[in-house]
């Protein structure tokens, strides 16, 4: 990532073209910010350094003495002096001055680490913040080796990017470049992510370039061309990809993206809303940011996902990223086990054939009318391979998006998430874990964001807004259940009590998840990730059968039933016939007492099958002869 910058007087090697980077004279400053007559950068501890206007808009210098740790602000034509675009760490948050950073003093212990690629990846959507008690790189850090026996392969920040307030989720990021303060310094993060790899987990940040936050940025101050009203989207203006000025722009996202790999080798990025990364260029943002992401790399490799609302498949087939995100998958489950089809989940009814259609293609949608937007939705998918497909019964959207951001285990039967959360394990996309769910974790997830107080009420307004298109919060019963984002108790029952990991029934579930995690891993089926070989059926109102054939090892059929008890006579489906000279096998079932189940018997019997209620069963062929064996 090194550039060269010429000045005047000499020229500076830089990791990145912009910011400030120490050395042993002295320290690089270089800033964007084309309107400007004269940028000066003012330390703290006293001293003013003028930088140079260069070509294109830029201003840069190097101030000797200026050392790692020095605090500073950039001064724009002998005016007010704000924070740098991008600085490395805002220890006082971003209204406060900028810091001097090292981004080589830290010592890694990650050379072998060989990085990750798409396939085999079990995702964990973690917030640093509510992820325990502390809310700090090193708390969460501790945690790191339960992930790992869980089955976990990939931990997932939420962002951790500079944002306002002493609490929020991080989608309002202010400083792209500066890890929040709010969490640890900058090489706490860099200890987490050398903790990770050392436990051979990767770790993944979530970016967002579709806006900036309302409170807090100082970006227009340097240029009103970082923004475009044109690209507006739901969070303000949007970020300018191919406006006039653009270029400057499109470095600093593009730079940031392959930044958060090299200094800091996390393993890849997922790209919040990229449905609102607006751009006509050439080439557009997001392959940009892919390219520069894994030339950063190197050798190592590196996971990309997205999240896009409209499911946009050609973000994989030709824009480089590796995966995105299945809101049909979740919508549709979360249908089959609460029976809630109302708002965003109106479109699916968590039919069979719908949770066969996820598991076997991807998307549901891929193109058809979509009636709650009115207009057309997704595009084809069907050469899109398995592994590209995010899978998830919760995140922290989805939680959130709930009276009293409610987990799902609040909403359904425990047979019934047993049941789902074994499809979801089972299916051949790519899982993941909200923080807390593999223990049932009795901790809420609601909105939390805390700005000033003007601000505050705005956004509790425009939350509040959102959710009315749940007819249920809209009532004047559910309305006041909902906590306004800036209330700090609200935020604190967040926090995840990990003691709860071990006790009764949440240890149950867990058990539940580790052992679905193994299944998936170890058994050839599953393990495949094959779509290619999976076959689907209805069997009954709330009954599906899927069949992995020819799989390495034997087929397998999965059996699940949502409804009542469900005998099967007649039997017309060959897809539940063994193959020959074998009869199907109990090879693993959620009715297990250990996962709080009260035991299943053997399916496949000389008279009709019965499916037990709210269940799913895992059947292997077994050959007659070795049933004579075991006589």
């Amino acid at each position: 990532m090194d550039t060269e910058v010429a000045t005047t007087t000499t020229t500076i090697r830089r990791r990145l073209p912009i910011g400030a980077e120490p050395s042993a004279a002295g320290t690089s400053f270089r800033v964007w910010a084309p309107g400007a007559k004269r940028i000066e950068a003012v330390l703290e501890r006293g001293g003013v350094f003028p930088l140079e206007r260069e070509a294109g808009g830029y201003h840069s210098g190097f101030a000797r003495g200026v050392r790692v740790g020095d605090r500073y602000r950039l001064r724009i034509d002998g005016g007010d002096a704000f924070a740098d675009p991008a600085s490395r760490y805002q220890p006082e948050g971003p209204h406060g001055p900028s810091e001097v950073v090292d981004p080589a003093a830290f010592r890694w212990t990650d050379g072998d680490w060989p990085g990750l690629h798409r396939e085999g990846q079990v995702l964990y959507e973690l917030h640093i913040g509510t992820f325990t008690h502390e809310g700090t790189y090193a708390a969460a850090a501790r945690h790191l080796r339960e992930l790992k026996e869980l089955g976990i392969t990939c931990v997932e920040l939420m962002p951790v990017n500079e944002f306002n307030g002493p609490f929020g989720w991080g989608y309002d990021g202010v400083n792209l470049f500066a890890p929040t303060r709010l969490y640890g310094t900058p090489d706490e993060l860099r200890a987490f992510i050398d903790r990770a790899h050392a436990l051979g987990l990767g770790v993944i940040h979530d970016v967002v370039y579709n806006h900036f936050g309302p409170s807090g940025n100082y970006m227009a101050r340097f240029s009103p061309w970082y923004t475009s009203s044109r690209q507006a989207n739901e969070w303000g203006d949007g970020i300018n990809f191919d406006g006039e000025h653009s270029a400057p722009v499109r470095e600093y996202v593009a730079c940031n993206a392959a930044y958060w790999i090299d200094e800091f080798h996390f393993d890849g990025l997922r790209l919040d809303a990229t449905q609102s990364l607006l751009d006509t260029s050439s080439e557009h943002i997001v392959s940009l940011i892919a390219r520069r992401a894994r030339a950063a790399a190197g050798r190592r490799g590196i996971l990309l996902t997205g999240e896009n609302e409209p499911q946009h498949a050609e973000l994989v087939r030709d824009a480089g990223l590796d995966a995105l995100w299945n809101d049909d998958f979740h919508h549709s489950a979360t249908a089959a086990v609460t029976g809630q089809s109302e708002a965003y989940y109106s479109e699916t009814r968590g039919t069979p054939q719908e949770l066969v259609s996820a598991v076997k293609w991807g998307f549901l949608y891929q193109g058809q009318w979509y009636a709650w937007q009115k207009q057309r939705r997704g595009t084809p998918a069907f050469d899109i391979p398995a592994p590209a497909f995010v899978t998830f019964i919760q995140n922290h959207d989805q939680v959130a998006n709930s009276a009293c951001g409610a987990r799902l285990h609040e909403l359904t039967s425990p047979g019934r998430l047993r049941a789902i959360t074994a499809l979801w394990l089972l299916a051949p996309g790519t899982p993941m874990f909200f923080q807390g769910q593999e223990w049932a974790a009795s901790a809420p997830f609601t909105y939390f964001a805390s700005h000033e107080d003007d601000l505050n009420e705005l956004v509790r307004k425009g939350r509040t807004e959102f959710l009315q298109q749940f007819p249920n919060i809209a009532s004047a019963d559910g309305g006041p259940l909902v906590a306004a984002p800036s209330d700090r108790a609200a935020f604190e029952r967040c926090k995840l009590d990990h003691a709860e990991r071990e006790r009764g029934r949440h240890a149950q579930v867990l058990a539940l998840h580790r052992d679905l995690l193994a299944l998936r891993r170890d058994d050839p089926a599953f393990c495949a990730q094959d779509a290619t070989r999976i076959h689907g059926a209805v069997l009954g109102p709330e009954a599906l059968a899927l069949r992995w054939l020819g799989a390495e090892g034997g087929d397998r059929l999965v059996v699940m039933n949502l409804g009542t008890t469900l005998p099967l006579l007649p039997m017309p489906e060959p897809l539940l016939a063994p193959p020959a000279g074998c009869r199907w096998r109990l090879l693993w079932h959620t009715e297990a007492p250990r996962y709080g189940g009260c035991g299943m018997a053997e399916i496949d019997t000389e008279a009709s099958w019965r499916l037990p209620a709210h269940s799913l069963a895992v059947l292997a062929p077994q050959p007659f002869e070795e049933e004579e064996d075991d006589d």
